[in-house]
Parts: structure tokens; sequence; C-alpha cells
């Protein structure tokens, strides 16, 4: 799954709810079957056709001894953005970082590499967003010289380097939020044991963005 088409740009359907539940199949084993059910899962958040998957009974009895999450989202910690609400998945089937503009940090890294080392996860989304304050915070404290209050200005560091000074206004934050969801991809790629599964073929690291205008995830290269 390449290009933006591969997390889900195509035309919402009408708005109709479903409450029937999907049948039990096999879990993506590789990164193009995780990509392809993340995309599926974000086509029917968009056409208000959610399937609310694997919250059974028997699946929580299931979920008791043991986990095969099938992705992992890095995503941010804005409330508008719940990984498992905009790609339509259940219990189980995703393992969740969230930070303030997906910024990383060593006990971040830790819990990816906890994910696709110990767990076999074969996909890794770092999904920022529409409207990220944390990169909003970062580009006007970067413009105004000033600093922010606590922790939020180690945020701001983190996100720095990222800022694309080639626009202005806010034009200048859309484009740091894709600037950071690349850097914060190659960061995780050059991981000396992340980089060994990309480059065997079974991980792939990629980079998404949500919109909160339309509700679609595509892709960041």
């Amino acid at each position: 799954m390449t290009g933006a088409a591969a997390l889900g740009l195509t035309a919402a359907r009408p708005a109709t709810a479903t409450t029937s539940a999907p049948a039990a199949g096999p879990r993506p084993g590789t990164p193009r079957e995780a990509l392809a059910e993340l995309a599926a899962g974000n086509r029917r958040w968009r056409a208000f056709r959610e399937r609310h998957p694997h919250e059974t009974p028997e699946t929580r009895r299931t979920l008791t001894t043991a986990q095969h999450p099938f992705a992992l989202v890095l995503g941010c910690i804005d409330s508008r953005v719940p990984p498992e609400l905009v790609f339509d998945q259940g219990l189980g089937d995703l393992m969740t970082v969230r930070t303030a503009g997906e910024v990383l940090d060593e006990a971040v890294l830790g819990s990816v590499a906890y994910g696709v080392l110990e767990l076999g996860i074969p996909l890794v989304v770092v999904l920022g967003h529409q409207s990220c304050g944390a990169v909003r915070a970062a580009v006007e404290a970067e413009k105004s010289g000033g600093r922010l209050p606590a922790h939020i200005q180690y945020l701001a560091d983190q996100i720095s380097p990222a800022i694309d000074h080639g626009v202005e206004g806010d034009a200048r934050i859309d484009a740091t939020v894709d600037a950071n969801v690349r850097l914060v991809r190659s960061r995780l790629a050059a991981e000396p044991d992340l980089a060994a599964r990309i480059s065997a073929g079974t991980l792939a690291i990629v980079g998404a963005r949500y919109e909160l205008t339309n509700q679609a995830v595509h892709r960041v290269g």
C-alpha cells in the first residue's frame, strides 16, 4: 500500500450507521495487510459505518491471557484524534502511544520497541493531525523568542527542528505538522533494532496525518 490511497482517501459513502458485528477473520500479519486494515477502518469511520469490532464478551475473555495487536500508532494527545476510533478498531487491535506532537523520548522509544520486538507488530504509524496545538505552540514560541511554561518547552524544543520556514502564518503551522511527522518517522526508522526489521521486510514505519475537517487519514511521505 503506497501513496495517499493506502490510508483511505476514497470518497465517503452516505452516512448510514450499522449495528451488525463483523465476522472474525485472520489478523493482519504483514505491513501491507495492516495498512489495508487501517485504510478500511478509516473509510468506515468517515462514512459513519463503524463496526466497533472485537468488543464481545468472548473477545474480552480471550484477551485476558494474550494480546496480538497488528499495528502501533504513535499519535498526539489531542482528544479529537483517538486512533481506535478513527481507524474503527477494537480491543487488542492497536497498541497506542500518545504524546503532544508525537514527541519522542526514552519512554516512547521503549514503548515502540516493546510493541515491535516483543509483540511482533508489523506496522508503526506516526499519526499527526490538522491544527496540532503542540506544533502551533512550537512555531509561535520560536517566532516570539519567548519560553513556554514548565515542561511544554521540552515539546517545543523537540518539534523545533521540523519548523518549515518556507511559508508564513497558518501555512507554516500546517507545513510543520507534516514535517514533524516525517522527522519522527525518520528517527524511529533509524533505530538499529527497528531498522533491521524494516530491512527484513517484517516492519514498516509510515507517516500519516488526520484531517479534522473530513476525518480522512492520508500518508505523509
